[in-house]
C-alpha cells in the first residue's frame, strides 16, 4: 500500500506509486555518486520534493485567498477600486503558484521515466524474451530483460488490475490486495504488452475503480509455456556442452555448472 497520501504530499506519492518504493527519498543510496542511476535517482527525489513544497504553498495561498473572499461573499465591500485589491493579489499569487506546481508535476513524471530507462538499460542486456522481437521501438525499454515474463507471471497470478489516477492521471498497478504488484511490474511493461497482443484489459470494468482487470490472451499463455519449455531444455544442453550460460537471455533458473581444468596432456618420451 502507498504510504503517502496525495492530498498532502504529491511528490511522494506518485514516486511511490510508479517505482514500487516505500521512501523515495532514499531513491539514491544503493548507488555511488559516480553512477549515471544516482544522478537520476537524485533527480527523481529533487523533483518530488519541489512538487510537495509547491502543494503546501498552494494550500497555504488558498487558504489565504478563501480568506480575501470572505468579505466580499458578505458584502462588505464598498466597491472602490482598492477596496478588491486583496482579493486581485491573493488570486494572482495563487495562480503563479498552480502553474508551477503543474510544471513540477510534469518534470517529475519525466525524471521517474528517465530513471525507469536508465534502471532497465542498466539490469537487462537482452531484449524480452516474451515480447515480440520485431524492430526496435521507443518502448523497448519496457520490456527489456525480464521485464515482459515477469509481468506476464503476475498476470497469471492473478487480480494484477490496470488503473489510472483520477486526480493526477498516471497509470498505476495493484494486485488482488490493492498494493503495488511484488516484484514491481510497470504500467508501460502492460502497455507494451497489451499492445503487442500478450495482455488485455477488461474494459468492462472502470479504469479508475476498482481498475481493470488483466489477463493473458492465447498468444501470452503461449509465451509462458514456451519459456518454461525452453528453460530446462537450455540449460540440459549447457550442461552437456559446459558452456557458459547466458541469464539475461534465459531467465531465471540453476546456475551453469563449472567448466573442470583440464589435465594437461602427458609428453610422449
Amino acid at each position: 500500500m502507498n504510504p503517502h497520501d496525495p492530498t498532502e504530499r504529491p511528490g511522494a506519492h506518485l514516486v511511490a506509486e510508479m517505482l514500487g518504493v516505500t521512501d523515495p527519498y532514499t531513491l539514491n543510496i544503493t548507488y555511488r555518486p559516480a553512477d549515471p542511476l544516482y544522478r537520476a535517482a537524485t533527480r527523481v527525489i529533487g523533483a518530488a520534493h519541489e512538487l510537495d513544497e509547491l502543494h503546501n504553498r498552494v494550500s497555504h495561498a488558498t487558504r489565504a485567498a478563501l480568506e480575501a473572499l470572505e468579505p466580499v461573499a458578505r458584502g462588505e465591500f464598498t466597491g472602490a477600486p482598492d477596496a478588491y485589491e486583496p482579493v486581485r493579489s491573493a488570486v494572482r499569487h495563487l495562480e503563479q503558484l498552480t502553474s508551477r506546481q503543474n510544471r513540477a508535476y510534469g518534470h517529475l513524471a519525466e525524471t521517474i521515466f528517465a530513471y525507469r530507462r536508465l534502471l532497465t538499460e542498466a539490469n537487462a542486456a537482452q531484449p524480452s524474451h516474451a515480447a515480440s522481437h520485431g524492430q526496435s521501438r521507443d518502448d523497448d525499454w519496457a520490456v527489456a530483460g525480464r521485464r515482459g515474463l515477469d509481468a506476464l507471471r503476475a498476470v497469471e497470478a492473478g487480480e494484477l488490475r490496470f488503473h489510472r489516477s483520477a486526480v493526477y492521471g498516471y497509470a498505476y498497478l495493484s494486485d488482488g490486495r490493492g498494493q503495488c504488484p511484488n516484484p514491481s511490474v510497470w504500467p508501460e511493461t502492460v502497455q507494451r504488452l497489451v499492445a503487442d497482443g500478450l495482455l488485455e484489459k477488461d474494459t468492462s470494468e472502470d479504469l479508475y475503480r476498482p481498475g481493470q482487470l488483466l489477463s493473458l490472451t492465447a498468444l501470452g499463455q503461449a509465451a509462458l509455456r514456451d519459456a518454461r519449455t525452453t528453460q530446462p531444455r537450455v540449460f540440459a544442453a549447457l550442461s552437456r556442452s559446459n558452456a557458459p550460460a547466458n541469464h539475461a537471455a534465459i531467465g531465471d533458473g540453476p546456475p551453469a555448472p563449472t567448466p573442470e581444468t583440464p589435465s594437461k596432456p602427458s609428453r610422449s618420451r
